[in-house]
């Protein structure tokens, strides 16, 4: 195939191709283009396909996947794209996945880092009030800052994911058996700003972003450091997971009190669920994941609500008693014997049954620390 080597785009000194600028695109996201991927327009989508070696249906299913728009037969496309389709066909090809497994890892990659980049960018120019230079216009700065932060970025993104993919690669080989990588037994939580409608009403926009973030950071943070994964983050709302029961009822009761101790926070309110879960593309979801959003829904404020299989759990694993009478009988047993009597980190009190849309009838179970301490 003959390929057009004229190219398009920003030169090698970051200057643009005059046709590149008749197209309509601003002549500074050329540039950025450029400096960020590396590599000169060259190939149109068809192009692209035929010089990967794949079908055009192939290429526009993984292009989308990848979160981004059909753009016709303009020449658009670089090198970089079309050994990325080379690789992704190669996979399938070889049998290492199938055509559907490779378009959601085009898909879950194309999520996970728009969204990575977009915080990126608006964080790197939100303190960006006065230029470095006079006369200088914010996006006028993007350049130099985009240049200046690209390697060292990369780097730590490539980093991070080798990171996790330790840690989700010491999870898969830990899990019973096979089924278990998939559909597993986790505690899950969700974890709800009360009247936050309310607020975004009386707030104005830059404040109601700023709690906003302050609450994802914070939850984020005490999720991580207690041992679980964060899921997702809604705006005012966030999902976790834990291994563990014991886990989660910390992480819950942590942020609540978190929480209570900031004045510039609205309340909050947790519904927990212990259960099978099953986990697709870093999301989680079944009756585990929707019965933990119910329960919080109907959670007092700052408060915690765990369904039954949460509570047994618990129980199980000694982390809470049955009962109070059930813990001074063990108390008391322990001290006739002269033995150390058993450390109950929670303490569970059972709620009215109530009826749960979709769920049928749940038994909820208020879930506090033990006598008020933290362990």
């Amino acid at each position: 195939m003959t390929v057009d080597d004229t190219g398009s785009g920003a030169d090698g000194d970051g200057r643009v191709d005059p046709h590149d600028a008749d197209s309509g695109e601003h002549p500074l996201a050329l540039r950025l283009e450029h400096l960020i991927l590396g590599a000169e327009r060259r190939y149109t989508p068809f192009q692209a396909a035929r010089s990967a070696g794949v079908s055009m249906e192939l290429a526009s299913r993984f292009w989308r996947a990848m979160g981004f728009a059909d753009i016709g037969q303009a020449k658009a496309l670089t090198e970089a794209d079309v050994l990325a389709l080379r690789r992704l066909a190669g996979l399938v090809e070889a049998g290492l996945l199938s055509e559907a497994m490779a378009v959601q890892v085009a898909r879950s990659t194309g999520q996970t880092t728009a969204r990575l980049a977009e915080w990126q960018m608006d964080s790197f120019l939100e303190g960006l009030t006065e230029p470095p230079e006079p006369g200088m216009t914010r996006t006028e700065v993007t350049y130099p800052i985009v240049e200046l932060l690209l390697p060292e970025l990369e780097e730590f993104l490539v980093y991070v994911w080798r990171r996790q993919l330790a840690a989700s690669a010491g999870r898969v080989v830990q899990a019973a058996d096979d089924e278990e990588m998939v559909d597993r037994r986790l505690a899950v939580g969700f974890a709800d700003l009360v009247g936050f409608t309310r607020l975004t009403r009386r707030m104005e926009e830059e404040e109601l972003g700023e709690l906003v973030e302050a609450f994802e950071t914070t939850a984020a943070d005490l999720v991580a450091a207690r041992g679980g994964r964060l899921i997702k983050t809604l705006g005012d709302e966030v999902l976790y997971v834990a291994d563990d029961s014991g886990t989660a009822a910390d992480i819950a009761l942590r942020l609540v009190e978190t929480m209570e101790n900031d004045e510039t926070m609205p309340e909050l309110r947790v519904g927990m669920a212990f259960g099978t879960v099953t986990t697709r593309m870093g999301d989680v979801f079944g009756t585990t994941v929707n019965l933990a959003s119910r329960l919080t829904s109907i959670a007092p404020r700052d408060a915690v609500l765990v369904d039954s299989a949460f509570a047994e759990e618990l129980i199980r694993t000694g982390d809470a008693p049955a009962s109070e009478a059930e813990a001074a009988e063990a108390e008391a047993a322990a001290e006739k014997e002269g033995k150390e009597p058993p450390v109950y980190r929670f303490a569970l009190q059972p709620m009215w049954q109530r009826p749960v849309r979709g769920l049928g009838v749940v038994e909820p179970w208020l879930l506090t620390r033990r006598d008020g301490r933290a362990p």
